[in-house]
């Protein structure tokens, strides 16, 4: 059962900071299994970008490997924003001022279904449910706030 979700005034403002994140993988077709373990921190970028950079080890049929990404957040009306990859093409909506969110991404034949959950003001949930021709996947990414001191 997902947890009850926490409203937030304003998304960007939520998201701002460093955060840890552990991602598990779940390959449905085959059961196989991975992990990513890193940092995510959502920072300014230029005029009113914002950029969210993950950079971790993701481990997959034991073998460990650096991974990251970076995307782009655009304020939008009233505390939502917009989400796009690093090269600007849009990505997904992103409003978690309910505490919960969900959005969907088309890419090529594969859907990308996902739920956003806010869970208190130092955790969040983003669960991917991939489905199509070329994947079959679940991508459950838990982000925490690290302790300071």
């Amino acid at each position: 059962m997902p947890p009850a979700p926490h409203p937030v005034a304003e998304t960007l403002s939520y998201l701002a900071g460093e955060w840890s994140v552990r991602r598990e993988v779940l390959d449905r077709s085959s059961g196989r299994r991975g992990r990513f373990d890193g940092r995510a921190e959502f920072r300014a970028g230029t005029g009113d970008e914002w950029l969210h950079v993950e950079q971790g080890v993701f481990e997959w049929d034991g073998v460990r490997r650096e991974a990251g990404r970076t995307l782009r957040l655009l304020p939008g009306p009233a505390g939502t924003a917009e989400v796009a990859f690093a090269d600007g093409r849009f990505f997904h909506a992103l409003d978690l001022r309910s505490g919960r969110w969900t959005a969907e991404h088309q890419c090529g034949a594969d859907l990308y279904e996902a739920d956003f959950t806010v869970v208190s003001p130092a955790e969040w949930r983003l669960r991917w449910l991939v489905h199509g021709p070329a994947k079959d996947q679940l991508l459950d990414s838990r982000y925490h706030r690290p302790a300071h001191g």
